[in-house]
C-alpha cells in the first residue's frame, strides 16, 4: 500500500509540474543596476552603469549597457569637441560586459531591485526596444543625460516618477564642478582642467536626483528609494572586487596655499634682478594663458558645452595676453618692450581686478577664488616688475 502511495504522489507531482510549467514562461524577469568603480584612464574616472535583466524561464542575464560610442564615426573627434557626442545603448550578455572591468581590476556591484511583476516587464521591454539599431543612439551629454542619468531615468519611468519625487527635493549641497573635481583628482591635468574650463552654470547646487549623474551617486540614493513603504533594494551583491585605488573621498579645498603662490610668485618677480628673467616667464605666462583663454573662448561661443559657456575665469587668463607676447621677445632681445605691451599691462591686471569685485558683488555665482587668489597677484607682479622695465632694458 505505501509503494502504490509513493508512486501515486509522484505522478501527482509530474502532473503539478507539468501544469505550472507554461506558467514559469509568464514570471516577471529579475532587475538589478550594475555599478562598475572608477577606473584609471581618463574616460573612466566617473565611473559607470548598466541595468541587468535576469530571465526567468533561462537564467540568462543581460546587460544594457549606455556607455558605448564609435570612434570610427565620421568627424567624431570634431564631435566630441563640439560637444554633440552620439553614445548608444547596447545589450550584451552580463558576463561578455563584465571581462573589460574584470581585466581593468574595477569593482562592479548589483543592486537587486524590489519591483512589481507589470514594473519589471515594462523596464525589461522598453529596454529591449530601446536597444534596437534604429532606437541606440541617442546625444550624449557628460552631466546631464549620461550612462547613469540614463538608468535613472529608465527606472524612475518604471515605477511611475517615484524615485524623481523622492530625489528631486533633497540636496548635499555638491554641484557639477565639486564633483568633477573630486573625481579627476587622481589626474591633476584633469581636475585644473575641470575647474578652470567650468563655467558658473556648473556651481548650481544639485539635487540627489541632479547628483545621480555620478553611477556612485547613484547607487548610493537607491539605498534610500522606498516604494510603497519598503527599499526598492532589496539585495547588494558584489561582482567583483576593486583591485585599483578608490573613489576619491570629497576634500576640501583651501584658497589659502593659492593666494600665498600668487603673492610669492608676483613678490620674485618684482625681486628679480633680470629684466630676461621677468620677460621669460611674461612670455610663457601669456603665451599659455593667452592660448587657453582662446580655447575657453571657442567653448563659450562655439560649441554646445554651456556647462563651459560664460566662464569668468576668461578675465584672468584672457586671449588679450596674446598681444603682450611681442613686448616679451622684444625684452628678451635686450630691446625696449614697446608701447603695445605697456598698454597690456594695466588692461590685464584691470581685468584680473573685475573677475575678484564680481566674486564679491555676486558670490557663489561662481567658485573661481582660487584662480583668482592665485593669478590676481600674478597680473599685478607682473604690470609692476614690466613696467619699470620695459623702457629699460638689461644693458
Amino acid at each position: 500500500m505505501a509503494r502504490v502511495d509513493r508512486g501515486l504522489a509522484g505522478r501527482l507531482l509530474a502532473l503539478l509540474v507539468l501544469l505550472l510549467a507554461p506558467l514559469a514562461t509568464f514570471a516577471a524577469p529579475r532587475i538589478g543596476v550594475v555599478t562598475m568603480q572608477p577606473g584609471e584612464v581618463f574616460w573612466e574616472r566617473f565611473g559607470h552603469d548598466a541595468i541587468v535583466v535576469v530571465d526567468p524561464a533561462s537564467g540568462a542575464a543581460t546587460s544594457y549597457n549606455y556607455g558605448f560610442f564609435d570612434p570610427s564615426e565620421p568627424d567624431f573627434v570634431g564631435n566630441f569637441v563640439r560637444g554633440v557626442m552620439r553614445y548608444r545603448l547596447v545589450a550584451l550578455p552580463f558576463e561578455e560586459d563584465m571581462a573589460t572591468y574584470r581585466a581593468e581590476g574595477r569593482g562592479v556591484s548589483i543592486q537587486w531591485l524590489r519591483l512589481t511583476d507589470a514594473q519589471a516587464d515594462s523596464l525589461a521591454a522598453a529596454l529591449a526596444e530601446n536597444a534596437k539599431p534604429e532606437n541606440a543612439a541617442y546625444g550624449y551629454d557628460y552631466f546631464r543625460d549620461n550612462c547613469a542619468t540614463r538608468v535613472r531615468d529608465m527606472l524612475d519611468r518604471a515605477l511611475g516618477g517615484a524615485l524623481h519625487r523622492q530625489l528631486a527635493g533633497r540636496s548635499h549641497g555638491s554641484s557639477y564642478r565639486s564633483e568633477s573635481v573630486r573625481l579627476a583628482s587622481p589626474a591633476p591635468w584633469m581636475w585644473l582642467g575641470f575647474d578652470l574650463g567650468l563655467g558658473p552654470r556648473a556651481d548650481r547646487p544639485l539635487s540627489l536626483w541632479d547628483e545621480a549623474f555620478v553611477p556612485m551617486h547613484l547607487a548610493d540614493a537607491l539605498r534610500e528609494v522606498q516604494v510603497d513603504g519598503r527599499p526598492i533594494v532589496v539585495a547588494e551583491e558584489s561582482v567583483l572586487p576593486h583591485r585599483i585605488a578608490p573613489e576619491p573621498a570629497d576634500a576640501p579645498r583651501a584658497t589659502w596655499p593659492w593666494l600665498l603662490a600668487g603673492i610669492a610668485l608676483a613678490a620674485a618677480l618684482i625681486a628679480a634682478r633680470r629684466t630676461r628673467f621677468v620677460a621669460g616667464f611674461a612670455f610663457a605666462f601669456w603665451l599659455v594663458s593667452g592660448l587657453l583663454g582662446l580655447l575657453m573662448l571657442y567653448l563659450w561661443l562655439g560649441t554646445a558645452h554651456e556647462f563651459a559657456w560664460a566662464n569668468r575665469n576668461l578675465l584672468l587668463v584672457s586671449p588679450l595676453g596674446l598681444l603682450a607676447l611681442p613686448g616679451a621677445v622684444r625684452l628678451l632681445r635686450g630691446r625696449a618692450s614697446g608701447p603695445l605691451m605697456q598698454r597690456m599691462l594695466p588692461l590685464l591686471a584691470t581685468l584680473a581686478l573685475v573677475a575678484m569685485f564680481a566674486s564679491w558683488l555676486e558670490p557663489g555665482a561662481q567658485a573661481n577664488a582660487r584662480w583668482i587668489a592665485l593669478l590676481l597677484p600674478l597680473h599685478l607682479g607682473l604690470g609692476a616688475a614690466l613696467r619699470r622695465r620695459g623702457a629699460a632694458p638689461d644693458a
